[in-house]
Parts: C-alpha cells; sequence; structure tokens
C-alpha cells in the first residue's frame, strides 16, 4: 500500500502554471530592482527606456485589470444567446444596435471573436462582425483609459469612439452586402463546461484574458521604450512632418504590436512625438485588425474569411480614423 501511494504521489502534485510563472518573474524583478537601478545609472538610453517602459506598464495595468474582470463577468452571467436575443430582426437595424451595444460590454478583442462567432449563426452576420469590431473599442474602460492616457484632450477619446464605431458600422454594413457564408468555414468553439459554476467560469475566464493581454502589454511597453531611446530623431520628424507617412507607419504598428484595447492609449501617449492624427489611428486600427485576431478569426471563422475580412477591415479603420482625426483633431499636436 505503501509502495502505491508513493506512486500515485506524484500524480498529485499540481503543476506550476502560468500565473505561478508570473508571480515568480514579478519577485525575481522586485529583488533584483536596486542591481538594475545601479545598471541603468550608467547608461542614458538604456535609462530612458525603462522610465518610458514602467510609465506605459503601471498606467495601464489597473485599467487592463479591471477589463479582464468585467470580461470574466460577462462570460459568467451574460451568454451569446441572450445578445442574439436583443438584436432587431431587421440587418441594418441589427448592425447599429450591435454597434453601439458593445459600448456597454466591455472586455478585450480576444474575448468578442468567439462571442461574435456564436452570435454569427443565430443574428444577422453583420451585426455579429459589428459586435466584434465595436465592443473592444468604445467600451467604458477603454475609454477612460484614453482619457487618463490623454489629459486635458477630450477631443481624442470623442475621436476614438466616433472613429471606432464608424468602422465598426461601416464593416458589417459592407459584410451585409457583399459578405458570404460560405466563407466561414470553421464550427463553433466548444462552450464552457455546462456542470461548472459561474464562478469557475469568471476566474477561468480573467485569468485567461488577464495573462494574454498582460503579455501584450509588455511587448507594447518595450516597443514604445525601443522606439523612445534608439530611434532617431529625424525618424519621427519625417513622420510627424508627412501625414501619409504617419498614418501608414502607425496604422502597420499597431498591427504588428497586437496590443490590447484597454492599455494601447497609454503606448499612444508615450509617443508624443508623433501628432495626434497618427497617434489615432493606431488606436483605431489594434483593436480592430493585428496578427493575434488575424490569427484567432482564421481559427474560429476559417482562413477565407479571415484573409478577406481582416484587409478591408485595415483600410477601413485607417480611412475612417484619419477622416475623423482631421475633423475633430485638426492639427493638434
Amino acid at each position: 500500500m505503501a509502495g502505491e501511494e508513493s506512486t500515485l504521489a506524484p500524480d498529485r502534485r499540481r503543476r506550476a502554471g502560468s500565473m505561478e510563472l508570473l508571480l515568480v518573474g514579478l519577485i525575481g524583478l522586485a529583488l533584483s530592482g536596486s542591481w538594475v537601478s545601479g545598471l541603468l545609472t550608467d547608461h542614458a538610453r538604456l535609462a530612458t527606456a525603462a522610465t518610458v517602459f514602467c510609465g506605459v506598464f503601471v498606467q495601464a495595468l489597473p485599467f487592463l485589470v479591471l477589463g479582464v474582470i468585467v470580461s470574466g463577468l460577462v462570460a459568467a452571467y451574460l451568454t451569446p444567446e441572450r445578445l442574439a436575443r436583443w438584436l432587431p430582426r431587421r440587418p441594418a437595424l441589427a448592425v447599429a444596435v450591435a454597434g453601439v451595444g458593445g459600448a456597454a460590454l466591455p472586455g478585450c478583442e480576444c474575448g468578442s471573436v468567439p462571442v461574435a462567432r456564436r452570435l454569427f449563426s443565430r443574428a444577422t452576420a453583420g451585426a455579429a462582425l459589428t459586435f466584434m469590431l465595436s465592443a473592444p473599442a468604445i467600451n467604458p474602460v477603454v475609454l477612460v483609459a484614453t482619457a487618463v492616457a490623454f489629459p486635458g484632450q477630450p477631443r481624442m477619446v470623442v475621436a476614438r469612439c466616433a472613429a471606432s464605431l464608424l468602422t465598426a458600422v461601416v464593416m458589417g454594413l459592407l459584410w451585409q452586402r457583399w459578405g458570404r457564408t460560405e466563407w466561414v468555414t470553421r464550427t463553433l468553439p466548444a462552450h464552457h463546461d455546462e456542470d461548472a459554476s459561474r464562478f469557475t467560469v469568471f476566474t477561468e475566464a480573467a485569468r485567461h484574458d488577464f495573462l494574454q493581454s498582460a503579455a501584450y502589454l509588455v511587448v507594447g511597453a518595450g516597443a514604445a521604450a525601443v522606439l523612445r531611446a534608439a530611434v532617431p530623431p529625424w525618424v519621427f520628424e519625417h513622420v510627424a512632418g508627412n501625414l501619409v507617412v504617419g498614418v501608414v507607419t502607425m496604422a502597420l504598428l499597431a498591427v504588428v504590436l497586437a496590443l490590447c484595447s484597454e492599455a494601447d492609449a497609454f503606448v499612444a501617449a508615450s509617443l508624443t512625438m508623433v501628432p495626434l492624427v497618427p497617434r489615432l489611428v493606431f488606436l483605431v486600427v489594434g483593436p480592430a485588425v493585428d496578427i493575434k485576431l488575424f490569427a484567432m478569426q482564421a481559427g474560429v471563422f476559417g482562413r477565407p474569411f479571415a484573409v478577406r475580412f481582416a484587409p478591408v477591415t485595415l483600410v477601413v479603420a485607417t480611412a475612417c480614423a484619419t477622416a475623423i482625426g482631421l475633423l475633430l483633431l485638426g492639427g493638434a499636436q
């Protein structure tokens, strides 16, 4: 019997997961703080990069936590089937309602993709895609984070909300007109275990969203730090002096960095050398299309859908953000 217990004991041990590894990493960074501080004092560029990184990460983290908590609550208490019943039957009206309704459902873009896929089979397809684009871009958490990141610039918040909503509605209407259901080749993703409690669903969804979003926040904060410390000033002068170059550069940067919508405003705010209109493009394009969203859409909807939807979304989001930016922000820096 003792031999059996010793054999089974290793199977009962809980393996270290991503959350435990994250905590170990944070503790290690805290313990090495003095050594890192001493290292940075002799390197001005490293010190600048570290300051930018810490500033972006610390400012964004509370909003990221708030966003994933709300996202977990939505996953636990608000089912996609209930959302589908609330949509009007008329396709055009359903698109408009889905766009505005996205403001009431905070969460990151990662969570909106599977919800939209479930809505796709029960409501009008255009409304489902409109919700997928609007929910992570115009919800209260994102707008408050934008207001905090851009203090004293309420027009930036209004411009982001208007451009993101316009992007979502336009894409929904375009799908209603030219979209094809045969492009969606993947079946619905699996639901949570029906026997799982709401608390379990909440904790699992919140933990998943936090770990995934925090990873992209670290990447984004690191990229902002590198841009501030390593890129020569003449590069930003060229971007600032040419609207087209600035818009294209920031749109592509949003696609590559793949930041969480609850934290991207702080990265954009740190790029003070870039005018507001290109930075608005960065904030509108990011939650609508990036490399991680393309991968998720290909996995949930199918590759034929993703290769058509993502490029059109990039063009529409860039155009809407530029137009709204020029209208509301003008030549503001």
